[in-house]
């Protein structure tokens, strides 16, 4: 059975998402795989090829809805330039993917506020379940209150119907946010009624409804590759380097030494003074180093490309 999925054509693979759906109106991830039957009979590797066979959808549900996410992060950068933020609001395991995505944006990207995370029941739903807090609708609208008109909210739901999902989407709409469901269920209320919608397309989890597994890896990803354009489209990153990152420790200080000598081959002692000189920020040193002026200065041609090391660095004195 471990071949199950390499005899298969990925374009097969993705076809056959919907395989195992008892009742058309069950979401996708509620349905049974008839691929994993008989799973608790299975010896332990034969088990974990099982599921490594299934998670082998999650990238490529995600690669067939590459020109929809590009569409998102044109959208999202747009309003994130024009002064606003974006928010994820999830429950259960999509609340918590987006909590910890957002939470990797500051010390990746020293994004500030710039990315929030929402999830239903608060933070204590982030180590316990707090299971009735999916079904409260009020409670998603009034997180949702936040958004302003330049805002994004994306609109984490595996099954594309979580009360608490489905009132942030529909405050985030009564506020002209900008809104992006993000689902493994299509044609549901959420992924018709969002601005955006990226579906991906895992179909039934090994384990009917854990959507822990596939669904959540695909959505993770998904995310990831969002929040990173997002982040590179915003001039956080310079070729392919962490140029804007702060260094709060010696790993962050020895790596903000490579990125800066990388970026502008200058000798080491002149790259630890530039840092030592900025508060080890990398992209105010490489300005300071390559336009040959201080702190301030280097500063102040970042603020006028709002942050883009790339147009700092080609900006007249």
């Amino acid at each position: 059975m471990a071949a199950f999925v390499f005899g298969l054509a990925k374009a097969e693979l993705c076809a056959n998402a919907n395989a195992g759906r008892v009742d058309d109106r069950l979401p996708l991830t509620e349905s049974v795989n008839p691929s994993s039957r008989g799973l608790d009979t299975l010896g332990t590797e034969e088990l974990l090829h099982r599921i490594n066979d299934e998670d082998r959808r999650a990238a490529w549900a995600v690669e067939r809805e590459i020109d929809v996410l590009a569409t998102a992060v044109d959208q999202i950068v747009a309003r994130l330039r024009d002064g606003g933020t974006l928010h994820y609001f999830g429950a259960g395991t999509s609340g918590r993917i987006g909590m910890l995505d957002a939470a990797e944006m500051e010390p990746t990207f020293s994004a500030g506020d710039l990315v929030m995370a929402h999830i239903a029941g608060g933070a204590d739903a982030l180590v316990r379940a707090v299971e009735q807090a999916e079904d409260d609708a009020e409670s998603g609208r009034r997180d949702a209150q936040v958004l302003e008109r330049h805002d994004a909210a994306i609109l984490i739901s595996a099954s594309g119907g979580a009360a608490y999902v489905i009132g942030a989407l529909e405050e985030a709409r009564s506020r002209d946010a900008l809104t992006i469901a993000l689902t493994n269920s299509p044609d549901t209320r959420l992924a018709q009624a969002a601005d955006i919608a990226v579906v991906l397309r895992t179909g039934p989890e090994v384990i009917a409804g854990s959507t822990r597994m596939k669904a959540a890896a695909a959505q993770k990803m998904a995310l990831a590759m969002l929040s990173t354009a997002v982040m590179v489209r915003l001039g956080k990153v310079f070729d392919n380097l962490m140029v804007d990152v702060r260094a709060g420790n010696r790993k962050l200080r020895e790596r903000a030494v490579r990125v800066t000598q990388v970026v502008t081959g200058a000798p080491l002692q002149a790259v630890v003074g530039a840092l030592e000189g900025c508060g080890y920020r990398p992209k105010v040193a490489i300005v300071m180093i390559r336009r040959a002026c201080d702190t301030a200065e280097a500063q102040k041609l970042l603020d006028r490309e709002r942050g883009d090391l790339r147009a700092a660095l080609a900006e007249p004195l």
